[in-house]
């Protein structure tokens, strides 16, 4: 459904050209949950937002690739096309439901009007589709939803109010980007149920954005793990969490707490490098424990590790 081939976004800034995504490729099919993981700065919210062209131009640049949903480049669409596919066909759910939700206008007042603009329904059939849609995400009383503004309601009641703007519009594809981070955990838990009934029932695309890998073992099929703007790695969610190939993937897993969090926290040395000066070859090669003399001379294709699993490094080139 979508096919994201080599996109690359940079920002410019007083020390150099920030390359925030490079080159990133991976695909998502229809009715598939994918989840794209890697630590803050790795690129995960700026590929969604480049690939939606969302992403402030300028200051940042779109300097290549292609993002085909069912064969049309959404990153060559003008921008009145650009418009019907986004909210219909791609909907984007973010991490904080106050700043995306108007806060002098009532909840229903905005559900309605993106329904009436996404289906071409009369205010009252959008005002009944709307609490239709909020009764099927778990509200026992949309009505007084409706009649809210955002600031009084709770964070998870404002969180599924995004989501049912997000799917009034009935999209094939949802981005939900870090959607329970701000959560707390009765809120994470309901959110994370409605979803995937949601996506169960409806056969909706999901492109989940987290760093929670416990989230990723809830709702993900496959997996694209990012470091330093690039996708390192991608394959089944249950084979990846359990056997990550790419030094990186290993790391970020094995940093997750165990034995209910009282365990030691394994971290990975270093940090992220800079994005205006990459290390050459492999970017994870300063903090990698298996890097060798040709991961600081060249940087590693993506190559096929089993028919479903691919990673960017050297250990695999022979695989």
């Amino acid at each position: 459904m979508l096919d994201i081939q080599g996109v690359t976004t940079t920002f410019p800034s007083a020390s150099g050209t920030v390359r925030a995504v490079n080159d990133v490729s991976f695909t998502i099919d229809r009715g598939e949950v994918v989840a794209v993981v890697g630590e803050s700065g790795s690129g995960k919210s700026v590929t969604a937002l480049s690939v939606t062209r969302l992403v402030p131009q300028p200051p940042a640049v779109i300097e290549k690739g292609s993002a085909f949903l069912d064969g049309v480049d959404i990153l060559a669409l003008p921008p009145a096309q650009l418009r019907k596919v986004l909210g219909k066909r791609i909907a984007m759910l973010f991490q904080n439901a106050y700043s995306a939700l108007h806060p002098m206008r009532r909840v229903g007042d905005q559900l309605i009007e993106t329904i009436r603009f996404h289906r071409n329904v009369s205010r009252y059939e959008a005002d009944r589709i709307g609490r239709a849609i909020l009764s099927d995400i778990g509200f026992a009383d949309p009505v007084g939803l409706m009649r809210c503004y955002s600031y009084q309601v709770s964070a998870g009641d404002a969180q599924r109010a995004m989501l049912a703007l997000a799917l009034a519009g009935e999209p094939d594809l949802l981005i939900a980007d870090e959607p329970t981070s701000l959560l707390d955990a009765v809120a994470q838990d309901e959110i994370l149920i409605q979803l995937k009934e949601i996506q169960s029932r409806t056969g909706m695309a999901v492109w989940l954005i987290t760093h929670d890998f416990g989230v990723v073992s809830r709702l993900a099929d496959r997996v694209v793990v990012m470091y330093a703007g690039r996708a390192v790695e991608v394959g089944p969610a249950a084979d990846l969490l359990d056997r990550p190939y790419h030094p990186y993937s290993r790391g970020l897993i094995a940093s997750v707490p165990s034995d209910g969090g009282h365990g030691r926290l394994r971290q990975i040395p270093g940090e992220i490098p800079d994005l205006t000066a990459l290390p050459s070859g492999c970017s994870f090669r300063p903090r990698c424990d298996k890097a060798s003399d040709r991961c600081g001379i060249q940087l590693p294709e993506t190559y096929p590790v089993s028919p479903e699993r691919a990673a960017r490094c050297w250990l695999y080139a022979e695989a």
